[in-house]
């Protein structure tokens, strides 16, 4: 399981004294931990890849801010901190997947407008959660409904 996995990882990143990798690390346990307190059960992968996913968006976005703020240096860390982060992440789908995945949603969906758009993100979430940048996946689905 990927608990397991991060769990090894984290007492690697201790005996070779990886200062980064080790805090991301225990940052990303922790978040896990509180998700699992908070749903009441013990995530499985798929729920572990959402909150892997939650992390690297808001590192993203921070590291955004802090280059419009012209801090480099701090865009840096948050950006070392994401390929800490992306090893857990499984193989990312290509634009031309999504962009398969999302016709083929719509084709199950039936859907024809803007309106039908839950309903299409219900079919593509499950399939792209974790594999797929999911900005990127909605950003499709909206033009494939236009």
């Amino acid at each position: 399981m990927l608990i397991q996995q991060i769990t090894d990882d984290m007492k690697t990143a201790m005996k070779a004294k990886d200062k980064v990798a080790l805090g991301v690390i225990r940052m990303l346990r922790a978040a896990i931990k509180d998700k699992e307190i908070e749903l009441g059960i013990t995530l499985e992968n798929t729920e572990t890849l959402a909150v892997i996913g939650k992390l690297i968006k808001q590192r993203k976005d921070s590291a955004s801010q802090y280059r419009e703020a012209d801090r480099p240096e701090l865009a840096e860390k948050e950006e070392a901190e994401i390929k800490v982060l992306e090893v857990y992440l499984p193989e990312q789908m290509n634009d031309a997947e999504i962009k398969q995945l999302v016709a083929d949603a719509v084709a199950e969906a039936g859907a024809t407008s803007m309106k039908d758009m839950g309903k299409v993100m219900g079919i593509v979430r499950p399939k792209a959660q974790g594999k797929a940048d999911m900005s990127k996946v909605s950003a499709e689905v909206k033009a494939a409904l236009q």
